[in-house]
């Protein structure tokens, strides 16, 4: 896909995630929209997938550690025709298999189930070494909130993937700069990110506009030309991206819009991609 086929992408991607978290009446739609354009790069262009073989045994893999940001990723699966878009309508009603965690036994095209924030990496590390073992070439990718960075584990993950030089792993941060209780910087500072997981023995990419789709592509080619260690990107994004009254609002982190919030976020979703496709 070229530069604007995948911003309408994501810009769908963004509609389904705003439907789905509306339609649950719960939800987080505010790291989920930082992140649309990431899941959409990776599921569109950078990972060798299959949506009518989801199990193929040589696919790449993604493990979605920040888990509450499911709709995120359920809308990129929807898109990527992993099962009907209509289906996001479902988001966590009662015995809908699209719950508020991913979860790798009912969803296909989920590789692991999203459990307590920092799980997910150790999960991730965990694929890359095997792929190591067995002499697989698949690539593992994994998506951590700059929150749940502050969790332990992260940190204990972090350091046995880079003593291993697993450079088949790319763990991306989506460093939007907030989370439940306000900024990260003010709950509790990881920075600085990019000097902490160079101190881990990863490669280090900074993203300055990490909901720009060429900037991404630059960073995942170069995350692939890495070897010998393991690739951070850190990708500033804006929380709640796409949605005037959600960019950059806390408040947003994690509660859904009521009918009226739905229609202006819908409106403003449409307005980019109508402009979008005069482009």
């Amino acid at each position: 896909m070229n530069k604007l086929e995948l911003q309408i992408t994501a810009n769908e991607v963004r509609k389904g995630i705003v439907t789905a978290v509306h339609s649950a009446k719960a939800g987080h739609p505010g790291g989920s929209l930082s992140a649309a354009d990431i899941f959409t790069y990776l599921y569109f262009e950078e990972m060798n997938i299959d949506p009518k073989n989801p199990k193929k045994p040589d696919r790449d893999r993604f493990v979605l550690s920040k888990g509450h940001t499911a709709p995120g990723l359920y809308s990129a699966l929807a898109q990527r025709g992993y099962f009907p878009v209509e289906d996001l309508k479902t988001l966590r009603h009662l015995g809908s298999y699209l719950q508020g965690h991913p979860d790798m036994k009912h969803i296909p095209g989920v590789d692991m189930s999203s459990g307590s924030l920092g799980q997910g990496i150790s999960a991730a590390v965990g694929m890359a070494l095997s792929a190591k073992l067995t002499n697989d070439d698949y690539r593992v990718y994994t998506l951590l909130g700059d929150g749940e960075i502050q969790e332990g584990q992260v940190w204990e993950a972090a350091m046995f993937a880079g003593f291993h030089k697993l450079d088949n792993l790319v763990l991306i941060v989506d460093n939007n700069g907030l989370q439940i209780d306000g900024k990260i910087e003010d709950v509790c500072s990881p920075y600085p990110i990019d000097e902490k997981f160079r101190a881990f023995n990863f490669h280090v990419i900074d993203v300055a506009d990490g909901n720009d789709m060429e900037q991404l592509r630059q960073a995942f080619a170069e995350a692939r030309s890495t070897k010998g260690m393991p690739t951070a990107i850190i990708a500033h994004t804006v929380k709640g991206k796409g949605v005037s009254f959600m960019e950059d609002q806390a408040g947003w982190h994690g509660k859904a819009p009521n009918d009226e919030e739905y229609q202006i976020a819908m409106a403003d979703l449409e307005r980019i991609g109508e402009a979008l496709c005069q482009k």
